[in-house]
């Protein structure tokens, strides 16, 4: 017995294939569709519409206030570097509030010359909710090869169920930029939320 649905090209196989397959898994060791069922498989692909493009939708812009960095020391992984994090404040469309004093990036410096970000923090709406933010992804300065750097992360949050619950069932991606010179040391963050070609996704 299959314990779910199989899938075919991330869509669930239509009902008139399962017997099929079942009877595939049924069978013994043999893996993949049997002879009989190859042109089966054939036009289950044939109809499936293409998929659609996921859509940005922004979620909030933040401002992160920094202090220097720390240098751990190298690791065999890289050199570890630890960024505090003392505040901040975030907005957006639907939450806004400011970015809890305690949190870190500890970040990577890799042999490829490559940082690899894993920020990890708290967010207070302005109604009192503390949503957690784990924040990893990659940054590299400005070269030939990415003329204006590479600073892209995948946030992901922890929020209480109910007004903000709609963070822990969604997909962002955030763009990072540093903030000027003659500004205190701080990031300044973008994220947006992918939806399935949504143009204005509806939150419950």
């Amino acid at each position: 017995m299959l314990d779910a649905p199989p899938r075919l090209s991330g869509t669930f196989v239509p009902s008139i294939a399962l017997g099929s397959l079942h009877a595939c898994a049924d069978s013994g060791p043999t893996m993949g569709p049997q002879p009989a069922n190859a042109s089966l498989y054939a036009r289950t692909v044939a109809h499936l519409s293409p998929p659609t493009t996921p859509v940005l939708v922004h979620a909030y812009d933040a401002q992160v206030l920094l202090e220097p960095d720390v240098v751990h020391g190298a690791t065999p992984l890289g050199t570890r570097i630890r960024v505090p994090i003392v505040g901040g404040t975030f907005e957006g469309p639907r939450l806004r509030g400011r970015i809890v004093p305690g949190g870190a990036d500890w970040q990577l410096l890799r042999a490829d010359g490559w940082y690899v970000i894993e920020a990890d923090y708290f967010m207070e709406t302005h109604d009192g909710v503390a949503i957690h933010v784990h924040n990893e992804g990659l940054w590299c300065d400005p070269g030939d090869e990415h003329p204006q750097g590479y600073a892209l992360t995948s946030p992901v949050f922890e929020a209480p169920l109910g007004a903000y619950g709609w963070l822990n069932q969604r997909i962002f991606t955030c763009r990072i930029r540093v903030g000027a010179a003659d500004e205190p040391p701080a990031v300044h963050l973008t994220i947006w939320e992918l939806t399935m070609g949504e143009a204005a996704p509806r939150h419950g």
